[in-house]
Order: C-alpha cells, then structure tokens, then sequence
C-alpha cells in the first residue's frame, strides 16, 4: 500500500507540490495525470526517493523513502520520461548488470523472456547508441520488470512506442498489477489511463484535484460523456473533489508551481 500524507515540495520559493495525500492499495494500477506544471514528476520523484520532500510523509509497504533509502530503492523501480541507460553497454549487458546489481540469480530465462516480450532479442548484442528512442524505453522498462519491485513508477511511459509496442506495454502492467503489484502511470493519454488504470488521480498546480476510481470520477461529474470531459470538469471545478469519499475544497498553493 502507497500512503502519502501532506507531501509538499517547495524549491527555493516555488511551490511544486503542496499538502498531497493520497492511498493506493496494492494491486491496482493508478493514472496520474495532469497539465504540464501540476507537479506530477516531482510527486514521483519523491516516492522514488530521488528527491526529498520538503514537508509530509510517505510510506510504501510501510517504508519511509528518507529514513530507508537502500531498502525503498530494492523495493521501487521509477522510469522516467526519458530514462539514463549507459551508451558504452548492449541491451543484454543492460539487463545483466540490473541482475548484478539487485542480486538476481539466474536472471537469463527472465531476461530474454522479456526481450522476447518487447521485441528486444534481435537487439541483443547493439549498443544502445544505436537503438531508437522507442527501444530505448522498452529496455528500461524491461530492466524495471526484471526487479520485480513491489512499486513500479512509470512516467510517460509510451513515448516513443508504436502501436504494437503501446499494446505490449499496456497488457504488461495490467498483468503486472494482478501479481499483487501497484504501478503508478503518469500520462497525458486519457484514453489510455481510461483502459487500462483502476484509479484516477488528478493533480493541478500541486495540489490534488481527485484520487478515485475512473466510476467514481465519472459519476462526479455526469455531465462528461468521456474521461476527457471530466479530466477538464475536475482541472476546472472550484469545488475540487479530493477522493472518493471525502469531496472537499483544495486550497490552491500561495506560490507558483512547476512540474
């Protein structure tokens, strides 16, 4: 389970995420959308332990990212938008040196299953100066499958994919949350948090607009036809709703905010 209790990042005199609280159970998959600046990255950052927050607490599965960095770090896997691999090493030694660093034993089965999986293996031996940026974000994705954490945070995963890979990659994580896993998505794809996400959870200059399930999003706002609609009716809505259960107003943050 994801708790987050009054997370706020403030940098220098900007506020980037501001009195954040949401809970995620385990299992399920959580679309974390918003526009450009409502501080959905730094939020993940965050859990991912990359960052430290300024004011609040977060616990994954009972770990705390600041007093527990090594075992947050063995139990999360955070991809990024546009993910650091190492130019000098192919997309097999990739994979090995994951399995050498988190100490998996006989990973090759694993490993090549994946590669088969995202239509990697013809890759095997190619630097990753040579791969697309499309392949390049399916090699780390399928590093963080490879760990197997209980959270696996994914930001703007789809970029670069083609049709084909965005199917393969949205079966994955369904399938990957139904092995008793939670992943957290942050996209600007609605219809894809749609399909494939259990839960919404919206954010807007910081601050939380509503966390719920896509039902409960929905029958907030009937009047939207689409997720879409209500993705705007919730950006716009002064009377913010803040979960499922609790609709309440969210203050608005004092200072500017960033992403």
């Amino acid at each position: 389970m994801i708790e987050i209790r009054n997370l706020q990042k403030l940098y220098d005199d900007t506020l980037a995420v501001n009195g954040v609280s949401v809970t995620i159970p385990t299992g399920v998959v959580c679309g974390l959308v918003g526009p450009n600046g409502a501080g959905k990255t730094t939020t993940l950052r965050c859990l991912a332990g990359l960052i430290r927050p300024t004011a609040g607490e977060i616990h994954v599965d009972g770990i705390n990212p600041v007093t527990d960095e090594v075992r947050l770090k063995q139990n999360v896997a955070y991809v990024p938008d546009d993910p650091p691999l190492f130019d000098d090493l192919t997309v097999g030694q990739h994979l090995d040196f994951v399995a050498q660093l988190y100490r998996i034993r006989d990973h090759r089965p694993a490993a090549f299953d994946l590669l088969d999986r995202f239509d990697l293996m013809p890759k095997y031996d190619a630097r990753v100066t040579a791969l697309s940026r499309g392949m390049r974000q399916k090699l780390a994705i399928a590093c963080a499958y490879l760990i197997s954490p209980p959270l696996l945070l994914l930001d703007e995963p789809l970029t670069g994919l083609d049709p084909p890979g965005i199917r393969v990659l949205l079966d994955s994580i369904t399938q990957y949350a139904r092995a008793g896993r939670t992943v957290i998505i942050s996209s600007h794809l609605l219809a894809m948090i749609g399909d494939v996400c259990d839960q919404v959870w919206m954010m807007n200059r910081g601050s939380v607009r509503f966390h719920g399930t896509t039902q409960c999003l929905r029958k907030s706002y009937p009047a939207a036809a689409t997720l879409e609609q209500a993705f705007f009716a919730a950006m716009n809505d002064d009377p913010a709703v803040a979960s499922e259960t609790t609709p309440t107003r969210i203050a608005e943050p004092e200072l500017a905010a960033v992403g």
